[in-house]
């Protein structure tokens, strides 16, 4: 069992039956879906729903047989689980290189509680030690941008699709990858970031996780979100 997988699969004790429960979008939330998917054809927890963070998720769920719902229906989820791409000491999370971040921080902030499944591999000191940070934009005008970003104190570069054209969110978006040194203050950063008119929302996750489910080769720890 790769680490991804196993980091999913912890997740399952904390699914009870009836359930409304965010579902991820990435390589290792997939991981987690095939696991609630063989829950629910096992029999071993009933009626749980799920409530997808992209298109991509929705999808899958639909493949795997998992009832989906919408916050329309069901406000509140009682858990989210997802990946992230950078974890820091205290849970503040990157996310958004599978290009969903937006849905997937609504769906994370409205829900009771954050499960973060991941490799070890995403832990880090600092956020921005290794990945960018993504920013989703609107069409319009998206290109000036860029200049705010780098006085920022980021290298900013337009998200393309493998053919070269610019990647379009499933909100009808554009995202910057904004490569910064560090990011120390991240809550200082979302605020700027998110006070550019025409900035839909970043990847930073900041004082939502409450749990991470950590896993390497042989084993899986927990970090928890340390009191303010």
């Amino acid at each position: 069992m790769n680490p991804k997988q196993r980091a999913a699969e912890a997740a399952i004790p904390y699914v009870q039956s009836g359930m409304a429960i965010g579902l991820g979008t990435g390589s290792t939330a997939d991981y987690f879906l095939q696991a609630l998917s063989a829950e629910l054809k096992a029999g071993r927890v009933r009626g749980v729903r799920g409530v997808p963070t992209s298109r991509r998720s929705e999808l899958r769920a639909q493949e795997l047989g998992i009832p989906l719902i919408n916050l329309a229906q069901y406000p509140n989820p009682d858990l989210t689980v997802d990946g992230a791409d950078e974890i820091d000491p205290n849970l503040e999370l990157i996310k958004g290189l599978g290009g969903a971040l937006v849905r997937e921080k609504i769906v994370a902030q409205a829900s009771r509680l954050l499960i973060i499944i991941a490799d070890s591999s995403k832990c880090v000191s600092v956020l921005g030690e290794r990945r960018p940070l993504p920013i989703e934009v609107v069409q319009f005008a998206h290109e000036t941008h860029e200049a705010y970003f780098r006085k920022l104190g980021a290298q900013p570069l337009l998200r393309r699709t493998p053919e070269g054209t610019p990647y379009v969110t499933d909100n009808g978006n554009c995202i910057y990858d904004c490569r910064f040194a560090r990011i120390d203050r991240p809550a200082e950063i979302e605020e700027a970031i998110l006070h550019r008119a025409g900035v839909v929302d970043c990847g930073l996750f900041i004082g939502i996780a409450r749990l991470a489910l950590i896993a390497d080769d042989k084993s899986v720890r927990q970090i928890e979100r340390r009191a303010s």
